[in-house]
């Protein structure tokens, strides 16, 4: 954790800020920080700043002089469509999409998508924001991506994403394409993950149709989870 975030909701009258939940542990048995220190923090879709603790004993951490008059790093210019992953690993591509400064996260449906994922308590709004609240602090950014759910494939791929894809370099990531990834440029781009195994070849004709290419990375076939970072550092200098 690099950055402590902050709810608006959370500042008293005084200005301070008291803790008593993750990230009073995380002051107290990582940062060890004690009376005067100074800790960088930010407010939630806000700017970022400093904060200085006035006090932390075992029950709560008190902050105090917080100050947020900095931006949080830019956000790539990339909508990403995943397939909706296996809850357990939901968690770790959503904090590596968080911490690579993504714009906005589309949680669709696939044929190959496990009906019971869409009512994992894993994978609920609250949830997935936790996980994108993990990879802002560490990232050092405040801006939450804004994530959607799309339950029905056909309905969103034909109605919707036409319109997303204009201007836009539309891909789509697909381990049987004869088309290698572009040259890495800072354009606006929709970028569609599909799950594990991949999009079936009805679902990648309809995502054509709508406007989209398909790319490769090679040979190797990556989990979802290491598809996710490989393809953001590609398309992006």
């Amino acid at each position: 954790m690099n950055l402590l975030l902050l709810h608006k909701h959370e500042l008293q009258k005084d200005g301070s800020v008291i803790l008593r939940d993750s990230r009073h542990h995380h002051i107290r048995t990582v940062l060890k920080s004690a009376a005067r220190d100074t800790l960088k923090v930010g407010i939630l879709n806000g700017d970022t700043g400093s904060a200085v603790v006035g006090h932390s004993n075992e029950r709560e951490t008190r902050l105090i002089d917080i100050h947020c008059t900095s931006s949080p790093p830019a956000k790539l210019p990339i909508t990403l469509i995943l397939a909706l992953p296996r809850p357990k690993a939901a968690r770790r591509i959503c904090r590596t999409a968080a911490e690579l400064g993504i714009e906005q996260l589309i949680l669709l449906n696939s044929y190959r998508v496990e009906k019971s994922y869409w009512q994992s308590p894993l994978l609920t709004q609250e949830k997935i924001t936790d996980y994108f609240r993990e990879g802002l602090e560490q990232a050092g950014d405040t801006v939450l991506p804004i994530v959607q759910f799309e339950k029905r494939f056909k309905p969103f791929v034909e109605d919707h994403l036409p319109a997303l894809c204009q201007n836009k370099r539309a891909l789509i990531a697909h381990p049987y394409s004869d088309s290698c990834s572009p040259p890495p440029a800072p354009e606006p781009t929709i970028l569609a993950v599909g799950p594990e195994g991949g999009f079936i070849p009805y679902e990648v004709e309809k995502l054509r149709g709508a406007g989209m290419q398909c790319m490769t990375l090679g040979q190797r076939i990556l989990r979802v989870e290491s598809a996710v970072p490989t393809l953001l550092a590609k398309l992006f200098p």
